[in-house]
C-alpha cells in the first residue's frame, strides 16, 4: 500500500485522498468568503448592517441603504412643503431651468423634458461607497443625447467611509468630467442624514474636515471644483455655517418655497436652487443656458 507522509507519522493512500479533498474544500469556501468581503467592502458590509433609514427616510420613501436622493427630507410628508409652482427668481430674468433625478424616478422622457423646458440635469451616481443608480445610463446618458447639459451627483454618507474613499468611489462610478461643453463638474449631495443622527455623528469641525476632503480629492481626480448642494439649516447645524467653500465651489440650494432664501455660509449668490419636487425635481440655474455651459466648460 502506497504511504503518504504526515507530520511526523504516515497515511494511506485512500486517507490521503480524503485529507486532501477536506483541505480543498476548507480553502475554497475561505477564498469564497474573502472574495466576497474584498468585493463589498467592510464599510458597505459595516453600512449596512448599521444604518437603516428612519422613519421620517420611509415616509420619504427611503427603504434601504442606498435609497436617498437629493431633497429628500422635503418629500416627507409630514415635513415638507412643496407647493409644485413653476417659481421663477425674483433676482433673475435669465433664470435656466433643470431637473435632478435619482433611480426612484426610473427611465426618464428626456425628449418631453427637453420639450418642457429643461435645458440641464443632474443624476444620482453613487452613495457612499456601496451604491451605484441602476438606471445611471438611462439618465446620465439619456438627458446628453436629448441635447441636455447633464452632469452627476454623489450622496454623502460620512458615517459610512472616509471622504477620500467617496471622492474616489463617485469619480469611478460616473461621477468624472470631461470638458466637452455639456457635461458639468460633480455635485457633492450633503445634507440631512437619512439613516440617523442629522450630522452623521460628527462635530461641526470634523463635518466641515470631511467635506473638505472630498472636494479635495474629487478636484485632484478631475481638476474641477464639485457643486455643493445642501440646505441652510443643515449647514448652520452642521458646519457652524462654515464659509470656507464660498470662494470655490458653486452653491446648490435647497429650499421648497418661493424664494431660495438666506444662504448659508455667507455664499454671494447660488449657482443652482431646487424649489420643488412636483411632479419631478425642478431647478433654477441662476443665470442663462450660456452660463450653464460655461459651468460645464471650467
Amino acid at each position: 500500500m502506497l504511504l503518504w507522509a504526515r507530520g511526523h507519522g504516515v497515511l494511506p493512500f485512500h486517507l490521503r485522498e480524503v485529507s486532501m479533498k477536506k483541505s480543498l474544500l476548507t480553502s475554497c469556501a475561505a477564498l469564497t468568503a474573502l472574495t466576497f468581503v474584498a468585493a463589498a467592502g467592510p464599510a458597505h458590509a459595516a453600512a449596512s448592517h448599521a444604518q437603516r433609514p428612519t422613519a421620517a427616510a420611509k415616509r420619504a420613501g427611503i427603504q434601504r441603504l442606498g435609497d436617498a436622493y437629493a431633497g429628500w427630507e422635503h418629500h416627507d410628508s409630514k415635513t415638507g412643503a412643496d407647493s409644485g409652482a413653476l417659481v421663477r427668481p425674483l433676482s433673475s430674468a435669465n433664470a435656466t431651468l433643470g431637473i435632478d433625478v435619482a433611480a426612484y424616478q426610473g427611465n426618464v422622457d428626456w425628449s418631453s423634458q427637453y420639450r418642457s423646458g429643461v435645458r440641464w440635469a443632474y443624476t444620482k451616481a453613487t452613495e457612499g461607497n456601496y451604491y451605484t443608480n441602476p438606471y445611471f445610463a438611462q439618465q446620465y446618458d439619456g438627458s446628453y443625447r436629448a441635447g441636455i447639459v447633464r452632469g452627476a451627483y454623489h450622496f454623502a454618507n460620512p458615517a459610512g467611509s472616509s471622504a477620500v474613499n467617496q471622492a474616489a468611489y463617485f469619480v469611478a462610478h460616473g461621477g468624472g468630467w470631461s470638458k466637452d461643453g455639456k457635461t458639468l463638474p460633480g455635485m457633492l449631495d450633503i445634507e440631512y442624514n437619512p439613516y440617523g443622527a442629522t450630522c452623521y455623528g460628527l462635530s461641526q469641525s470634523a463635518m466641515t474636515s470631511w467635506i473638505r476632503s472630498f472636494l479635495t480629492e474629487y478636484r485632484r481626480k478631475t481638476g474641477r471644483d464639485a457643486v455643493i448642494y445642501t440646505t441652510a439649516d443643515w449647514w448652520q447645524t452642521c458646519t457652524g455655517n462654515t464659509t470656507a467653500f464660498n470662494q470655490t465651489n458653486p452653491l446648490w440650494i435647497a429650499r421648497y418655497s418661493s424664494s431660495p432664501g438666506t444662504l448659508p455660509g455667507r455664499w454671494p449668490y447660488y449657482t443652482m436652487w431646487q424649489y420643488t419636487s412636483s411632479p419631478i425635481d425642478h431647478d433654477w440655474f441662476n443665470g442663462d443656458l450660456s452660463r450653464v455651459k460655461a459651468l460645464a466648460n471650467g
